[in-house]
């Protein structure tokens, strides 16, 4: 009787132990799988999103910057989350409205914007993902590049319009502006600048980096003010349109100066600051649109 109570007692601490380590593999698998799933929805750290050299540019600038709200009312009321830089200036200043490549409200666009302000301009870059996000929330909710991609993709024409429109009209009634206001775009933002262009006859400028023309030569019509094209000589996706954009701007007797910087890739307004990228050209290309850029600022 005394060795089937202890084999019964060793059977049950056998099972015992089991149900145990059972448990603790389960938790395990649990907690691994709750940090993968947290991991998953962090934002992808690309270099299209997140640039540590950008980002630490920006916290040593001494100028103001802030995020504003602007809120207009079209179909409903919406609100544009809007990062804006403000010029160490004397006088009133122009403003311009920068339009973010199709990765969204990166870094490096808060850079940008901070740079034209040290050039002494007031500069706004609207979050054109704004309430489009988890929670209603922009570009920082999104939890990777091609979600970024695939929602400014789906971006309704009428709301992006809507959206310039009002940053537009917000910022050139700033008590530090002059009323001037000049708008410039990226990638994707480059294409929106040329068509804000042909909705907002009051801007100043626009200026298209590596962007291309609307395909509607009527839209192109109502065009009034001069654009300024910024182009890759590695870029034949959108370089090689510049040739037919020049010949209907030119019959439509509208001012539009295209640039086609040899050697440099698309992208190289952001490229050529990123000290990982290994393209001359590209620094090159940057160093000399960004002059040509502040140039003709200064004349507007």
């Amino acid at each position: 009787m005394r060795k089937t109570a202890t084999c019964t007692k060793r059977s049950a601490f056998r099972s015992f132990s089991f149900v145990v380590v059972s448990m603790l593999l389960v938790s395990g698998l649990v907690s691994a799988q709750e940090m993968n799933a947290h991991r998953h929805m962090e934002p992808a750290s690309s270099s299209e999103l997140a640039q540590d050299w950008a980002k630490e540019r920006l916290a040593k600038s001494p100028r103001h910057q802030e995020w504003v709200q602007v809120k207009y009312r079209g179909k409903s009321e919406r609100s544009v989350n809007s990062f804006i830089v403000y010029p160490e200036v004397k006088n009133k200043a122009t403003a311009v409205v920068v339009i973010h490549e199709i990765f969204g409200m990166s870094d490096w666009v808060q850079s940008l914007t901070d740079q034209l302000a040290e050039a002494g301009y007031i500069a706004i870059a609207p979050d054109l993902l704004s309430g489009m996000g988890a929670k209603g929330e922009g570009t920082s909710s999104f939890s990777d590049r091609n979600s970024v991609g695939q929602a400014i993709r789906n971006l309704p024409p009428d709301q992006i319009t809507a959206d310039l429109n009002a940053v537009a009209d917000y910022v050139s009634k700033l008590p530090a502006a002059n009323g001037k206001v000049a708008v410039a775009g990226f990638c994707w933002g480059g294409s929106q600048s040329f068509r804000f262009a042909t909705n907002r006859p009051s801007l100043k400028a626009a200026f298209v980096f590596y962007g291309s023309a609307p395909d509607n030569k009527d839209e192109l019509a109502k065009i009034k003010g001069p654009v300024y094209g910024f182009y890759a000589g590695n870029d034949a996706r959108v370089t090689a349109s510049v040739p037919k954009t020049t010949e209907i701007m030119m019959e439509l007797g509208k001012k539009y100066e295209p640039v086609t910087y040899e050697g440099a890739g698309h992208g190289f307004m952001r490229a050529g600051e990123d000290p990982e990228d290994k393209n001359a050209a590209n620094k090159q290309a940057r160093d000399e649109a960004w002059t040509r850029w502040k140039r003709i600022l200064s004349s507007l």
